[in-house]
């Protein structure tokens, strides 16, 4: 994928790869490679690339996007049928789709009544689908493709369109994972995208941004950049399985929430006083970048401020300068995660986000310390609430359900395969504290690696839960070190030498080992310093070698069916995981490798085409099992209550031998409940 070239729609994409002949479609792989990497200049709406000394091929793309296949040109001469137009749009980056036409029809709401106190409506903000969330910049998601439950009240079952739609997506997302990111090159990619577009058509925008995204990672892959991860188009694929799985018996309540929205409705919430929590960058993998500025009411309530478009690092770092498009205020996102809003005539999206519309007004106001009021109640929340509210499965979450307040003491580093990570001791636990990107233009790891360097010092941090068997998150803003008064955002902020307590004044070094269970760990501007200490350390959690079944579900995603069909190693696998009480996952494993393996032959003894449907079910079935397993084991390191961490269980399970584990079966494809869309995120 050129980042240089202009979004592309995925119907454009996918109707110029239609039109070529077998032959050309054959060679559109190497087209792709040769054209990306041809210089590519712009000229205002036009993007010419030089195919050589008299060859040019234009993009048009009014607004940044082409829209049409006509706006790719090419002056060769077996032009418009050539090779060229085709690799052009496979190479580009995918645009998400913005036509109100392609948008499924808004949600119908009851009339409202009359009186003092009645609710609003909810309404549409004016403009482009909501931008990308930030949840973890790594992790692909497609912009507004966030469930919000909205779909038409008349509609309880899936429209024979939609069945097609879904029919057509499990079809060219199960030849993705026949051939693996090897084996999926521009023609599969395009098939993928047609289908993308089909959905999108038919009133499923979340499955086609999940599509959009699996496209996405795959051009990353295929492409060698450095922000592309496995587990990111593992879960995106899995995604759009269970989706293409779920919807043609999906009836009611549960349709509307597999359906999406692609237009998030907005409520008038009347005036709002709003306080600076911190801010973040956004970088998504789908071509979006900006800011994110966080804010919460006097409840303590978080809204979202967000200034994200198509581009690139440069954008993601910039954004934070550029004034908040709220009203007439002229603050920045940076000075906004340190003051406040004062604002009129409000509007609020399910997910917390604020509009922006034409009779939105909105003042710079004072804001508050992290441990002043309303912002410290944000930390008073208890660790395993805060938990068992990020692990929920709710289709209707909101952006910060995955947000941590810690209190934590540094203690030192510890080495993983993906390089250093800070370890903290908070509330009895010992937690892994990770960058939240890793991107070279953001500063997070030069950040990290400053907070490594004075272990001992206590600090107040937000940080989003990584779900694992370790307690884990990613760390987004911290108190400052040496100035409790202020807060670091270490997406955007850089800290110097200065900025860090010197050798004489910091407490003494820790490791974390010496951390002893129940110890103190508040940080050095507590405002309540004669709490209750914090409760005693959940037992430790045995490590149970989910990563063997794990392991073989993201090794099909990259090297296809044929990766898993080769002996050897399988039965030691499963003989481990039934020594550890995980007898469904032996049984998920066995099953994965028989249906990879399983070629019959016909009367001439040929081998027969594998089935392709049995070996999807089995790996939707494993990938699925995995998912809600790492749920599980997170809520158990956190010492969170299984029983309110969000409906750990799938609709219609069987008891697993493994306390609190879900358990699909194995040769059914799984019904479970409908992952969050967006996290990356």
């Amino acid at each position: 994928m050129n980042a240089h070239l202009p979004q592309v729609d995925p119907s454009v994409t996918a109707q110029l790869v239609a039109a070529l002949t077998p032959r050309l479609r054959k060679r559109l792989d190497a087209g792709v490679g040769k054209v990306a990497a041809r210089p590519a200049r712009r000229e205002g709406d036009v993007v010419r690339i030089a195919l050589d000394d008299e060859t040019d091929l234009e993009l048009h793309a009014p607004g940044g996007v082409v829209t049409r296949a006509e706006a790719i040109r090419c002056g060769c001469l077996l032009a418009p049928d050539c090779l060229h137009r085709a690799a052009a749009a496979s190479a580009a980056p995918v645009a998400e789709p913005t036509d109100p036409r392609t948008a499924p029809a808004p949600a119908t709401t009851s009339p409202p009544t009359t009186g003092p106190g009645a609710a609003s409506p909810p309404t549409s903000e004016p403009g482009a689908t909501d931008p990308p969330t930030p949840h973890g910049a790594a992790t692909p998601t497609a912009a507004g493709t966030r469930a919000t439950g909205a779909a038409p009240a008349a509609q309880h079952t899936p429209t024979p369109a939609q069945r097609t739609a879904a029919t057509a997506l499990h079809d060219a997302a199960a030849a993705v994972l026949e051939a693996g990111t090897d084996g999926a090159g521009a023609v599969l990619q395009a098939e993928l995208l047609r289908a993308a577009h089909t959905a999108r058509l038919a009133g499923l925008p979340r499955a086609a941004g999940r599509a959009l995204a699996v496209v996405t990672a795959l051009r990353a892959a295929r492409g060698g950049d450095p922000a592309y991860r496995l587990a990111d188009l593992t879960a995106a694929l899995r995604e759009v399985l269970e989706l293409a799985h779920r919807i043609p018996d999906a009836t009611g309540p549960e349709l509307a929430g597999l359906r999406g929205s692609a237009r998030q409705p907005y409520t008038p919430d009347g005036s709002l006083r709003l306080y600076g929590v911190f801010a973040e960058p956004v970088l998504s993998a789908t071509g979006y970048a900006g800011a994110l500025t966080w804010t919460a009411d006097p409840t303590g309530r978080l809204h979202t401020v967000s200034d994200v478009a198509p581009g690139g690092p440069e954008r993601a770092t910039g954004a934070a300068d550029r004034a908040v498009r709220i009203g007439d205020t002229s603050l920045t996102h940076r000075e906004l995660s340190r003051a406040g809003l004062a604002v009129s005539g409000a509007t609020v999206s399910p997910a917390g986000r604020l509009g922006a519309g034409a009779g939105v007004r909105a003042v710079r106001a004072s804001g508050v310390e992290w441990g002043a009021e309303p912002l410290d109640r944000l930390w008073s929340v208890p660790v395993s609430e805060q938990i068992s509210r990020s692990l929920r499965n709710d289709q209707n979450a909101r952006e910060d359900q995955d947000l941590l307040f810690l209190d934590v003491r540094l203690v030192g580093t510890v080495r993983e395969a993906a390089g250093e990570c800070l370890v903290a001791e908070c509330d009895g636990l010992t937690v892994r504290l990770t960058a939240a990107h890793d991107h070279p233009a953001l500063p997070h790891r030069d950040n990290l690696r400053l907070l490594a360097s004075v272990p001992g010092i206590r600090l107040r941090v937000i940080a989003r839960l990584t779900p694992g068997p370790f307690p884990r998150a990613a760390l987004l803003a911290v108190s400052h070190p040496t100035d409790p008064g202020r807060h670091v955002d270490l997406g955007l902020d850089r800290l110097g030498r200065a900025d860090l307590p010197s050798a004489t004044t910091r407490q003494p070094d820790l490791q974390p080992g010496a951390l002893q269970p129940g110890a103190e760990a508040r940080p050095h501007h507590d405002p309540h310093p004669d709490a209750s200490p914090p409760r005693t350390p959940p037992p430790p959690v045995e490590d149970a070698p989910v990563h063997l079944l794990r392991r073989r579900v993201t090794q099909a995603v990259s090297g296809g069916r044929r990766v898993l069909a080769f002996p050897g190693g399988r039965e030691a696998e499963v003989a481990r995981l039934r020594r550890h009480g995980l007898g469904t996952a032996g049984e998920l494993l066995t099953e994965l490798h028989a249906t990879a393996a399983d070629r019959g032959r016909d009367a001439f003894g040929r081998l027969l085409p594998a089935d392709t449907g049995r070996f999807v079910r089995a790996w939707l079935g494993a990938a699925v099992y995995t998912e809600f397993l790492d749920r599980a084991l997170c809520a158990a390191a956190w010492g969170a209550d299984l029983g309110t961490a969000g409906e750990l269980t799938a609709p219609d399970p069987e008891v697993s031998e493994a306390p609190a584990a879900p358990d699909p079966n194995a040769t059914k494809a799984p019904t479970a409940p409908d992952p969050d869309p967006a996290d990356p995120t």
